[in-house]
């Protein structure tokens, strides 16, 4: 795990999608739960959702992760998934059938019993349901569940695929009370009732109040007597005066550039023992091209921004190094990985080549370009960003961009109706695999929705790699499937994050929440006054 601790505040990008935790001391794992003080967390973030069949953002799955088990959980550091509410868990029929078996012994924080009815209720309930804003479309392969008896439950799905286990163990596979979650609609009373380490006590715009859960049977080992969590809604000057004041013990997701610099510098943040732990992450962010406009439809222009965008100038003047360039759709420290963007247009700017692929196929002017931003699910950072990126292309005296930014919703709206040329799309995984990083933005209804078809990757190689149950051995399927899309350019990567603890030197263990899992364990964070 790539822990980095300092004893100051590091800089973090505004607008990062990145884990600000805190916590500098290594606590090692114990046996039994050791009940430190409660901590106070805060974030950027809302919660959308208490109930695992909708919500599908970064602070529903926030509480998912803590409150509800699901069979299988990530390790702290690692990428493959291990036993939590399940005893073990094996394929059979060549990854077509996922066999389970429950622990002993499990109950709902309402004293209700675990069974294996509940974890077929729970998934068949977010199939059915198959909420907008909810995880259904990961549960896709799933064609029926049988629960043969009380301790196992059987999966036969549509397709062989070995990314399951890592599917079933994110928020997806969140198992729920039958008798307290309606089989057709969403749970809408803001409760939640699940299985994991904590139980949720309150939840308002506000805050969400967690306790330790006494029935939990499972791996986790908790290491405080309970979590607060303070939502302060995109408010990021709020949370970092919050974090300054000792409001709060723990910054997590969302405080700006700029402020992190001003603590940086502030001799009385350092009094305070104001410490930072930097680790791992797999966030990114992408440029995507609408194959359709009649500008950036056409691949030489798609070919000149490809060579002049400079992804080091990014992260360093607008994210103060908080991020690191990415060069393709896979990131680093994920399986397949490769720099398909830098082999094909280089590392740094060049416009010389920009404007021979441009004058090659007949472009004389100034190409006319609009880059389309919204800072409300991005960042505010994101609108400097593209600001910058504008100015780069403008430079080589070949383009005349400019920058607009809309509200998420209206963005949206104008993406899915196909009405906005170049525009960004920032990525947080469900699972660490090369898989979530490329069906879900080449395959059926993608996220990126640019138009992009290709036939060879959506009908061959990701069917091919999601059966292949050896995942380091879809390394060459995977790398001709970045270096496709750095030839056809649907879209441009720009970044992938990194990931900090920003908090007080009496809190520990944060450095165990800071990995590409992108989970952030709750039982891990201890506080001692």
């Amino acid at each position: 795990m790539n822990v980095l601790k300092r004893r100051t505040i590091a800089p973090i990008g505004a607008g990062l999608a990145v884990a600000l935790l805190g916590g500098c001391g290594t606590q090692t794992d114990g046996g039994a739960a050791e009940h430190g003080d409660s901590v106070v967390v805060g974030m950027s973030d809302d919660v959308l959702s208490a109930d695992p069949a909708s919500g599908y953002d970064p602070g529903s799955w926030l509480l998912f992760n803590n409150v509800f088990q699901s069979l299988l959980s990530f390790p702290r550091g690692g990428s493959i998934p291990e036993p939590e509410a399940a005893k073990s868990c094996a394929f059979e029929d060549g990854n077509k059938v996922y066999r389970c078996t429950l622990r002993d012994g499990l109950t709902f924080s309402n004293g209700n019993s675990l069974t294996s009815e509940d974890v077929k209720y729970s998934f068949e309930r977010a199939i059915r349901i198959d909420d907008p804003a909810g995880p259904a479309p990961l549960l896709s392969t799933i064609g029926k569940i049988t629960a043969p008896d009380p301790r196992t439950v059987v999966f036969r799905l549509k397709v062989p695929d070995a990314t399951f286990p890592s599917k079933i163990a994110s928020g997806a596979g969140s198992i729920v009370d039958h008798s307290e979650y309606p089989a057709n609609s969403l749970r809408e009373d803001g409760k939640a009732v699940g299985s994991g380490p904590y139980t949720l006590k309150s939840l308002d715009k506000s805050q969400a109040v967690f306790s330790v859960n006494s029935r939990y049977e499972g791996t986790a080992r908790v290491k405080n007597s309970g979590i607060t969590l303070k939502l302060f809604r995109g408010d990021q000057k709020k949370l970092a005066s919050a974090l300054q004041k000792g409001d709060v013990d723990v910054a997590y997701r969302g405080l700006a550039a700029q402020d992190i610099a001003q603590l940086e510098e502030s001799s009385a943040a350092a009094d305070k023992g104001i410490d930072i732990v930097e680790g791992t992450s797999a966030e990114v962010q992408h440029l995507v091209f609408n194959m359709k406009d009649p500008v950036v439809g056409k691949l030489p222009v798609r070919k000149a921004i490809a060579y002049l965008v400079n992804r080091d100038a990014l992260v360093s003047e607008v994210y103060h190094s908080t991020a690191t360039p990415l060069y393709s759709i896979v990131p680093a420290g994920i399986t397949a990985h490769n720099t398909a963007f830098f082999d094909k247009y280089g590392g740094s700017p060049q416009p010389a080549k920009a404007e021979q692929v441009l004058r090659s196929a007949g472009i004389t002017d100034k190409v006319k370009l609009t880059l389309w931003s919204t800072p409300t699910r991005y960042g505010p950072a994101t609108d400097n960003e593209f600001r910058a990126i504008a100015k780069q292309l403008n430079a080589s005296g070949l383009f005349d961009a400019q920058v607009k930014s809309l509200p998420i919703k209206q963005y949206e709206e104008r993406i899915a109706a196909g009405e906005l040329g170049v525009y960004v799309k920032g990525w947080v995984p469900d699972y660490p695999d090369p898989d979530n990083f490329t069906q879900p933005f080449f395959g059926k209804d993608n996220v990126l929705q640019n138009g992009y078809e290709n036939n060879d990757i959506t009908g061959r190689i990701i069917p091919e790699t999601s059966a292949q149950a050896d995942r380091g051995a879809t390394q060459n399927a995977f790398d001709e499937l970045q270096d496709t899309v750095a030839k056809d350019l649907p879209i441009l990567p720009l970044w992938q994050g990194k990931q900090y603890a920003v908090a007080y030197d009496n809190v520990s263990g944060l450095e165990w929440t800071l990995d590409a899992s992108t989970v952030f364990r709750f039982w891990e964070i201890s506080k001692f006054s």
